[in-house]
């Protein structure tokens, strides 16, 4: 008898820990409009809104946090100041106040690029335009900063790198109109760079913000950054 009270006492203690864990609230955040910090031709407004989309979408699908976009939450607040204007049935009005805040603020500054193109044709870097050869190489690293909303505190940074190799897309294609999302540009070494580089941007974010600095999942992110301090200081020659 007191071995069945004792495993109905674990049961209710786990059952209780289960709801727990289920209310407990996911990460609440928000996504900056990426800016750049080096001399590619083809950044404008729009690859920064694209690149911020393209986090924002990325996070959302990890379902590890609540990720509140711009646009969207201007949207809510729109449709909140139709309701309040008192043109709006008061059974079916959006009730105000409930639109909960960001709790971080993820910011990225693009602070490294380089293209190359070998194969038959000649290097380039920090250019626009893809001259000749068959592959193409692409490398991006993006600063992130997570910033607390309460505090204004930076809580963590991370670089987080991506190189990728692509066929090249042809002589003389001019990246000044680049766009992330559509037409061929996708396909280039460097939008997949791009891409690449946002979906590691939010397995880190998953880990670090989602699970925790203290947890495993982090060690292959220390690894990488270790790697890449160790190859940027070899880089460097004082004469």
């Amino acid at each position: 008898m007191k071995m069945k009270k004792a495993v109905l006492m674990m049961v209710v203690v786990l059952m209780i820990a289960g709801i727990g864990l289920e209310a407990q609230e996911k990460p609440r955040i928000g996504v900056l409009r990426f800016t750049n910090a080096t001399r590619i031709e083809w950044w404008t407004v729009s690859v920064a809104r694209e690149m911020s989309d393209m986090l924002a979408s990325e996070l959302a699908s990890t379902k590890a946090f609540t990720v509140l976009e711009r646009r969207e939450l201007d949207a809510a607040l729109a449709e909140q100041d139709l309701s309040d204007s008192g043109r709006v049935d008061p059974a079916t009005a959006v009730k105000m106040g409930k639109i909960k805040g960001a709790k971080y603020l993820i910011a990225g500054t693009v602070t490294s690029f380089e293209k190359g193109v070998s194969g038959g044709g000649g290097k380039v870097r920090f250019k626009g335009l893809s001259v000749g050869g068959k592959k193409e190489k692409a490398y991006i690293a993006v600063d992130v900063k997570i910033v607390d909303t309460e505090t204004g505190e930076i809580v963590d940074t991370r670089t987080i790198e991506a190189t990728v190799k692509a066929k090249a897309a042809g002589a003389g294609l001019s990246l000044r109109n680049f766009s992330i999302g559509g037409g061929a540009h996708k396909k280039t070494a460097t939008g997949k760079a791009i891409r690449a580089c946002i979906i590691y941007i939010s397995e880190y974010l998953s880990c670090s913000l989602g699970k925790g600095k203290d947890h495993p999942c982090m060690d292959k992110w220390e690894r990488a950054d270790e790697k890449r301090r160790e190859k940027t200081k070899s880089s460097i020659s004082l004469e």
